[in-house]
């Protein structure tokens, strides 16, 4: 079996997901790409110890890149990779930056 480090492999902290998170309590992560939908919602139940409701996928193809070099025009791609959304039961939240006390 996987463990969740192997599976999430970091959260997406974007404007967008922190709008996410506030407005539908949905959190994005980079995850494995040989991932299914049940290990990911295992993985995220197991390491922050929420409720997972939903679990969404998509694959991202890597953009195709061009770089000028002294020995001319050099083309490669960048890395495919895969994204998850994981919504979670009311109430339950993910602190990735854990809050700080105010003393």
């Amino acid at each position: 079996m996987k463990s969740a480090e192997t599976i999430l492999l970091r959260p997406l902290i974007t404007e967008k997901m922190l709008i996410q998170q506030e407005t539908r309590n949905t959190y994005g992560f980079e995850v494995a790409l040989a991932t299914n939908k049940l290990e990911i919602r295992r993985a995220v139940q197991d390491k922050f110890k929420v409720v997972v409701e939903r679990v969404r996928t998509t694959n991202v193809k890597g953009k195709s890149k061009r770089q000028n070099t002294r020995r001319g025009m050099t083309t490669g791609f960048r890395r495919d990779w895969k994204k998850a959304f994981v919504t979670l039961r009311k109430g339950d939240t993910i602190d990735f930056f854990g809050a700080a006390k105010a003393s």
